[in-house]
């Protein structure tokens, strides 16, 4: 066997691509992984190499071996011109907003995005002159009665945040397109395994790396992907944020990367099984999970996506708060906490009402947010169903 990269990796199986994506052992002194690179001065061997800032790296900011390895594999993955690293994926998702819109420019952004975008829209690009508009997620291709002469770019995410609406990304994307403005995805619940973003008609797409790529919810990273229009822009802001992720982080990141398919799989599998039990319990007044036949965005995500992640979230029968703490102050092997896509389970109570401006947030009940992990089923169920003893006892 080579220890070089295969030839034509595109010819391979997805799994394949993941093992040897962005690897070349060769110039690693025959090491499977590409070690960690730290450092910010790169030296030049003559007066001419440096004035001429002749190599492949003049300092710590423009990359590494090690950010090079990721950067080459999620652009194989995504199907993108190029991709830059990011310490978070609010990060990634700054630095893809900043290099579209301008002064005077106009935004649409989904109303079922994650809130943190609001925050940077309503706390850092009003600043600087950009205009927000928050539209429906189930607006489709009706997103061009909003747009105007300053439209810039169009943010979707789908499923929503934490209210898991799908949206036609396709549709949306064939609108803007013809109004010249760009599409902006956050598409971190499905990862590009199960919806490939450029290849539906997204220009820039932001992953939190945090989640599923790394998988043991040990790192903070973002990555933001685009295709050829775009990449030069992206590229071009990312310099002058100088914004880079930590090389411990993308060689963590970079291992991740080899089992991410087995494990989302995996979360998958279990995500739907606690999904279709939690659809029998009394307490639930419904699941929101797209993959699941009767949810109301379950065509799209048939027609468009290939798979689902663990992340879905219920609403309860109405209940007193206290009775809600019930159920989660003694839950053993589901922590509350943010983020996900970790091995372990997660759940956090929700409610958009607060911040939805475009559309109402009427649930009929408390909300829950579960990610599930790789625990047994079986003893995530009966997890939830002691804690929902204890919320009965508690009415």
């Amino acid at each position: 066997m080579s220890n070089t990269p295969p030839r034509d990796p595109g010819r391979f199986g997805r799994s394949t691509r993941l093992i040897h994506a962005g690897r070349d052992p060769s110039a690693q002194h025959g090491f499977v992984n590409t070690p960690i690179y730290r450092g910010s001065t790169v030296l030049f061997p003559t007066y001419d190499d440096l004035m001429h800032r002749r190599g492949r790296y003049d300092y710590g900011t423009s990359g590494s071996p090690t950010m090079d390895s990721l950067k080459d594999a999620w652009s194989e993955l995504t199907g993108a011109a190029g991709t830059v690293l990011t310490p978070s994926g609010l990060a990634a998702l700054t630095v893809a907003l900043m290099s579209v819109v301008s002064a005077g420019d106009h935004l649409l952004v989904t109303d079922s995005a994650y809130r943190p975008t609001r925050l940077f829209c309503e706390g850092v690009l009003k600043r600087f002159g950009v205009e927000t508009t928050y539209y429906d997620p189930l607006v489709g291709a009706g997103i061009g009665e909003l747009m105007r002469e300053t439209t810039k770019a169009v943010l979707v995410e789908a499923p929503g945040s934490q209210s898991f609406e799908m949206q036609d990304v396709p549709g949306i994307a064939a609108v803007a397109h013809a109004r010249g403005a760009a599409v902006i995805m956050d598409n971190t619940w499905a990862t590009p395994l199960f919806f490939p973003p450029h290849e539906r008609g997204v220009d820039i797409a932001v992953e939190a790396g945090t989640k599923y790529l790394s998988g043991g919810s040990d790192l903070l990273l973002g990555l933001t992907s685009a295709n050829a229009a775009h990449w030069p822009a992206l590229h071009r802001t990312f310099e002058h944020f100088a914004m880079c992720a930590g090389a411990e982080d993308v060689f963590l990141a970079l291992r991740g990367l080899r089992t991410m398919e087995l494990r989302l799989r995996e979360h998958e599998r279990q995500g739907l099984a606690m999904a279709r039990w939690l659809q029998a319990r009394p307490e639930v007044l419904r699941v929101l999970h797209p993959a699941l036949p009767d949810d109301p965005g379950h065509a799209i995500w048939k027609r468009d996506f290939s798979g689902s992640s663990g992340l879905f979230g219920v609403i309860l029968e109405p209940v007193p708060t206290a009775a809600l703490a019930a159920l989660l102050d003694g839950l053993e092997l589901f922590g509350m906490g943010f983020s996900w896509g970790g091995f372990e389970s997660l759940v956090i109570p929700f409610d958009c009402k607060t911040y939805r401006t475009a559309t109402r947030w009427e649930p009929g009940g408390p909300g829950l947010r579960f990610h599930i992990g790789l625990e047994n089923l079986e003893d995530l169920q009966a997890d939830l169903d002691a804690g929902f003893a204890r919320l009965r006892a508690a009415m």
